[in-house]
């Protein structure tokens, strides 16, 4: 951020965004709108986070309220113009322009700030690409708070410095960067067409994959050493079986442990019983793409002897063992950047992670939901609440088969129909999870499955990192364009422009008047009544 005067071009000037409104403007956060709030029939839309993007309006949101529960809630209806800048991520602090006419019939939710300037004070766009910028942005995430969900108060907002040309200059700076973002977004968007692309077709091969047909050939060559569909039930019954007597063999092993140990700390808990397999309902069957013979489709609970919740206790920004978070589920891979950590040796004992462990978000925004990623023994950690590890029985499953599976469209799509739906996210429990319709086949096919997915979709990886790492070269060239624009040296200055600093001094006088106005407007009312 710039502060000193002496850094800033001729006629420029440090302000904040309350100083920039001007008077009956508005900076204030969205509204506390709840689900008992909304009306599927309401007239009035609920703007949401997942609607604002980097300088873009992205028109998602689908959520109602009426007009008469929108002005009981004393809800700030939204004018076209009107800032939009999102309090939580991803990324924090991203902002775009209302585009509607507001009618009376739009609002947002409370975790969006509204800045709705008048088109004589401060260009609006400027400002959105000001607060779009790294300049900015870099200010904001410094002042961010929160453990699991980082977000940005409004007063904290209210604190930042920006560098504000003078108005002529303003809309010059905003003419050059269009001109120059049309330029780079054509790129931009045959880079995207082509991800989208490559997307389809891995869609494609992760279908084709879970209905069977990539590994057909395999399954005539290996024909006489498959099993049929109904020995493949009986076996996993039987492995299902073997597993929990496992557990409860490892439960006596640990009681005794703390019996002997005087015992010191809690003592461990029984295994819960094991439930009978309940078979997939007929109206999920008659849905689902067709299978091989020896293949059926069943619950995904059928795998596991219970899922379990991670730990709910407060992680800190050091420790001895890192907690894997949401955001740290990327692409089916544990990112180990951006961790949290515990020293908690209870917490550690219960909920380290084991290799082969596959976690699913159970808690996140709801295009992000149901996303999963795989332990492979990296690093010892153990998980979040907001995650589930499936304990799924590796002689039933293999992890990667299971991990895939997650990903693909056929899962994503029974996901849409399970998940609750809550003001800022969605939530797909262990019970739901539990009920995700699942392709069983042998252990050896599933391998093989694994195996000619790698290779086909290596590939395909590979392309989508090439066109990832240029769009995060087209995302720089952006954000260079927009530091020389807000340090001077993107468009030319002009001497005779009025300075910037003379536009606050006049916001700063019609607010005064106002105010005076109001004061004056108030004691009349007074003297009336008296």
């Amino acid at each position: 951020m710039i502060e000193d005067k002496a850094e800033l071009p001729s006629g420029w000037v440090s302000a904040t965004i309350g100083e920039l409104v001007p008077s009956g403007g508005i900076f204030n956060d969205g509204d506390w709108v709840e689900s008992k709030d909304q009306d599927p029939d309401g007239d009035v839309r609920l703007i949401q986070l997942a609607d604002i993007g980097d300088s873009t309006f992205h028109d998602k949101s689908s959520r109602f309220l009426t007009t008469e529960k929108a002005k009981a809630l004393n809800c700030t209806f939204l004018e076209k113009g009107d800032i939009l800048i999102a309090r939580m991520p991803d990324p924090l602090g991203r902002c775009c322009i209302f585009p509607f006419s507001g009618d009376g019939k739009f609002v947002t939710v409370v975790d969006v700030c509204v800045v709705r300037l008048s088109s004589t004070s401060v260009s609006s766009k400027y400002l959105s690409y000001l607060i779009n910028s790294q300049t900015v942005r870099s200010d904001i995430g410094a002042l961010q708070s929160g453990s699991t969900r980082k977000r940005i108060s409004r007063g904290n907002l209210a604190t930042i410095r920006m560098p504000i040309a003078p108005r002529p200059e303003q809309d010059r700076i905003v003419a050059r960067v269009e001109e120059l973002f049309s330029e780079l977004d054509e790129g931009i968007e045959s880079l995207k067409s082509a991800r989208e692309q490559l997307k389809v077709y891995r869609q494609a091969v992760l279908n084709h994959a879970f209905e069977g047909k990539i590994t057909a050939e395999w399954r005539q060559r290996n024909k006489k050493k498959l099993k049929s569909a109904d020995q493949l039930i009986a076996g996993i019954k039987v492995e299902r079986d073997a597993r929990y007597q496992q557990q409860l063999v490892e439960w006596k092993a640990a009681v005794k442990k703390w019996e002997v140990t005087k015992q010191k700390g809690k003592k461990p808990s029984r295994p819960r019983i094991l439930k009978p397999l309940r078979k997939l309902a007929d109206d999920i069957r008659t849905v689902l793409p067709d299978i091989p013979d020896i293949w059926v489709w069943e619950k995904l609970g059928w795998m596991t002897c219970g899922v379990e919740y991670g730990t709910g206790a407060k992680s800190s920004e050091s420790g001895s063992v890192p907690v894997i978070r949401m955001g740290n589920l990327q692409n089916g891979m544990i990112d180990w950047q951006d961790l949290a950590f515990t020293s908690d040796r209870a917490e550690i004992e219960k909920y380290s992670l084991i290799p082969g462990d596959v976690l699913f978000n159970r808690t996140n925004s709801p295009e992000l939901v149901g996303k999963t990623a795989i332990y492979r023994g990296e690093r010892p950690a153990l998980f979040a609440g907001y995650l589930i590890r499936v304990n799924h029985i590796a002689t039933i499953v293999n992890s990667q088969y299971l991990n895939l599976f997650l990903g693909c469209h056929i899962a994503r799509q029974y996901g849409n129909t399970v998940k609750t739906d809550g003001v800022n996210q969605s939530n797909i429990n262990g019970e739901k999870l539990q009920g995700y319709p699942f392709p069983y086949c042998s252990l050896a096919e599933q391998c093989e499955v694994v195996r000619i997915l790698d290779e086909k979709l290596s590939l395909t990886d590979r392309l989508m990192q090439e066109i990832d790492a240029q769009l995060m070269k087209s995302h720089a060239l952006r954000q260079s364009i927009l530091r020389k624009a807000f340090t001077g040296r993107l468009v030319a200055q002009y001497p005779k422009d009025e300075p910037a600093f003379v536009l606050l001094e006049r916001i700063k006088a019609e607010k005064a008047e106002q105010n005076r106005d109001s004061k004056n407007n108030n004691n009349n009312k007074l003297r009336d009544a008296a």
